[in-house]
């Protein structure tokens, strides 16, 4: 394998649907959260990306059977909003730029033909104290205005560094809409309140009811 590739499970029927990122990376709050959205949603696979880009190991399941690393696309059709949700087991190295913009570029290249009409893309904000906080980034003053009217904090630290804020910035240049959502969290482990404290917060932006007890 020398180049990227997408290998096509399923064809999924949206109307313009919201794609949702969410991969590894600081408390694993990109992951966690769309996890959650998967099963609020019901989400089903249609599609993955395997890459040369991405690191040197395979996954291993309970049954002793392996596979490359990948980016899982998953589809949810819903009364309110249809949902495009992307995760996976790993990002490329940050020292890759090269990988990192080719892959954002060539998801954005899916995204832009199942005519998405928001991008949002989730991740995590390392704080040294405990805050129950979802910070925004957008694509627009406006964007970022609606999204801090529903209780987001502007986030203003300079950079948002990996797929979360790559893939929203060449959104932006593309003519797309979309925000980054992050979560506070103290430390680089999975912090499952944290991914649940934003999933929840853009469920409520989105006009969706979530229960605790998910």
């Amino acid at each position: 394998m020398d180049k990227s590739y997408f290998r096509q499970i399923s064809e999924p029927t949206l109307k313009n649907p919201i794609f949702v990122q969410g991969l590894p990376g600081f408390g694993n709050i990109g992951k966690i959260a769309a996890h959650l959205l998967m099963k609020f949603c019901g989400a089903k696979p249609f599609m993955e990306l395997y890459s040369p880009s991405f690191p040197d190991y395979v996954s291993v399941n309970s049954k002793g059977v392996c596979r490359l690393p990948r980016y899982e696309f998953y589809a949810a059709p819903m009364e309110k909003n249809d949902f495009i949700i992307m995760t996976g087991d790993t990002q490329p190295s940050f020292d890759d730029v090269l990988a990192h913009y080719a892959i954002c570029g060539e998801t954005l290249d899916v995204v832009e033909k199942m005519s998405c009409s928001l991008i949002v893309t989730i991740g995590g904000m390392p704080l040294t104290e405990e805050k129950t906080q979802v910070f925004v980034a957008a694509t627009s003053p406006r964007l970022a205005q609606e999204f801090m009217d529903k209780g987001a904090v502007i986030y203003s630290r300079g950079r948002i560094v990996g797929a979360t804020g790559l893939m929203l910035g060449l959104a932006k240049e593309r003519g797309m809409e979309g925000v980054c959502l992050l979560g506070a969290t103290t430390g680089f482990k999975a912090d499952r309140g944290a991914g649940f404290t934003v999933f929840k917060f853009l469920m409520k932006a989105l006009g969706n009811e979530v229960k605790e007890g998910l």
